[in-house]
């Protein structure tokens, strides 16, 4: 009877130490928090999310912004198909460029947007456009007569979304077609077609429409933005005082409509200068400088500054990669350093290469795929698709920059994603740790992982399975 009484006694007090065990297991190991972790938020140099995490972007172009107005390569693949390819390479976010003209056009309507089956006819003529659509529509059975360009945003946006990858939306020019140029009339505000009111209301409309995709993480206020050899008095103004004036006003704009985004910043010279605002210089023609505060309520962390390298903007090519990258520092990369007069999260987001049998030996690919994830910069590469529904005249033009081949159904250069791309993808998605960050502010803390919570309730752990095991092996001596 004894010994009942014992082992009875050593049944409640295991039960006792079980339950103290399972308490400390719910109440100290955190779950992980449920993707997207939103809203994002900037913190010096980095880009943070909802648990702390430090969060890279790594992704690809996705156009929507020629003649159609609407996002290529569904005539041959299915929205899900598409989304799969970028998924398999491990990137988490599409850049997906839009026209001004399609928000114009939608006012116009009287606040309607214009079908699919109208924006194809409108492009490419009735006979053209309406074999089009059918293709659209037999890859993607959801859409009909009565789907509208938006709503195929949409659907990529809900498709990216189920499968974990941000969006981040690019006004990428105001009449709709092929970018960029001097004298295509989208160059610079008050530009042949850059109507400086419809810019501002197309950043709203979209900021706002955005609301509802759950992985609208950001938006651009303009891609490429260049002298214009139009009008001289647009010329004229070109310079930093007229673009500080304009991004104020459309970073406003996105952040009055929809304060959870991140705004990214583009400099001069087609995305390919940010000098006065990382170093703090004057901004000519005038003799203020770029100030936070002018950005109420977001300027600490909700801006991003965005670079395009493409070999022939920035200079005469190279093969000596430090070369290349003492112009990329100079061009913006400082502004992930402690040197710089104002601290910025930098994304690459256009760069790019004709794909072929040598991408993957390419000089200038190779050391831009390692200088990225070296400096922990976020990027996404031009282009996804391999063709395009029209540009500058052609209909079904072939996009040799595209990774994917005309039709979408493979990599147009294997050896380059296996090689080069890939590897880039899996060294830039790399958790962050305390010491990657050279900020001067200290950045924010460990990656993501659930994880955390463990290391942090170890103790209490321990200590549980210390007394369990005591009480285990005296019992079992008792015995």
């Amino acid at each position: 009877m004894e010994r009942t009484g014992h082992l009875r006694w050593l049944t409640s007090w295991l039960a006792v130490l079980s339950a103290l065990f399972s308490l400390s297991l719910s109440t100290e190991i955190e779950p992980r928090a449920s993707w997207p972790n939103g809203p994002l938020v900037t913190s010096g140099r980095w880009i943070t999310d909802a648990t702390g995490a430090k969060v890279t972007y790594v992704g690809i172009n996705w156009p929507g912004s020629l003649e159609t107005m609407i996002p290529e390569g569904l005539q041959y693949q299915s929205i899900e198909a598409l989304v799969s390819k970028i998924k398999s390479l491990g990137m988490n976010v599409i850049r997906l460029t839009y026209a001004t003209e399609m928000i114009d056009q939608y006012y116009d309507n009287d606040e309607k947007d214009i079908t699919i089956q109208q924006a194809f006819v409108d492009a490419l003529g009735q006979q053209d456009g309406m074999a089009i659509y059918e293709k659209v529509v037999s890859n993607n059975p959801s859409f009909g007569a009565e789907t509208t360009r938006l709503q195929v945003f949409d659907a990529i946006a809900a498709e990216c979304a189920k499968q974990e990858i941000y969006v981040h939306l690019d006004n990428h020019i105001s009449k709709a077609g092929w970018c960029c140029s001097p004298i295509d009339g989208n160059s610079w505000w008050n530009d042949v077609y850059f109507d400086v009111n419809n810019w501002g209301r197309g950043l709203s409309f979209m900021a706002e429409h955005g609301k509802s995709w759950p992985n609208l993480m950001s938006m651009s206020l303009r891609n490429e933005l260049r002298i214009s050899l139009n009008d001289t008095q647009v010329a004229s103004s070109y310079n930093w005082e007229d673009w500080y004036k304009y991004v104020r006003q459309g970073a406003d704009a996105i952040h009055a409509a929809n304060p959870d985004v991140l705004i990214f910043l583009s400099g001069l010279d087609s995305d390919k200068n940010l000098t006065a605002v990382v170093q703090g210089a004057a901004l000519q023609l005038g003799t203020a400088t770029f100030n936070r505060d002018d950005f109420e309520g977001y300027g600490d962390n909700k801006l991003v500054l965005e670079l395009h390298v493409y070999d022939n903007i920035l200079g005469t090519p190279s093969s000596d990669c430090s070369e290349i990258t003492d112009r990329l520092f100079n061009a913006g990369f400082e502004t992930l350093t402690n040197n710089a007069t104002n601290q910025f999260p930098l994304v690459v987001t256009e760069f790019g290469f004709p794909q072929n049998e040598s991408t993957a030996t390419n000089s200038y690919a190779s050391c831009l795929l390692s200088y990225f994830p070296s400096q922990h910069a976020g990027w996404m590469i031009w282009v996804l698709g391999g063709s395009y529904y029209i540009r500058e005249g052609t209909q079904d033009r072939d996009e040799d920059w595209g990774l994917l081949s005309h039709d979408g159904s493979s990599w147009r250069s294997s050896d380059f994603v296996n090689k080069l791309l890939s590897p880039a993808v899996n060294a830039s998605m790399a958790p962050i740790t305390d010491d990657d960050d050279n900020s001067s502010d200290g950045g924010s803390g460990d990656d993501n992982s659930s994880a955390i919570g463990l290391r942090q309730s170890q103790p209490g752990v321990l200590l549980i399975l210390g007394v369990l095991g005591a009480v285990t092996l005296a019992f079992c001596s008792w015995q």
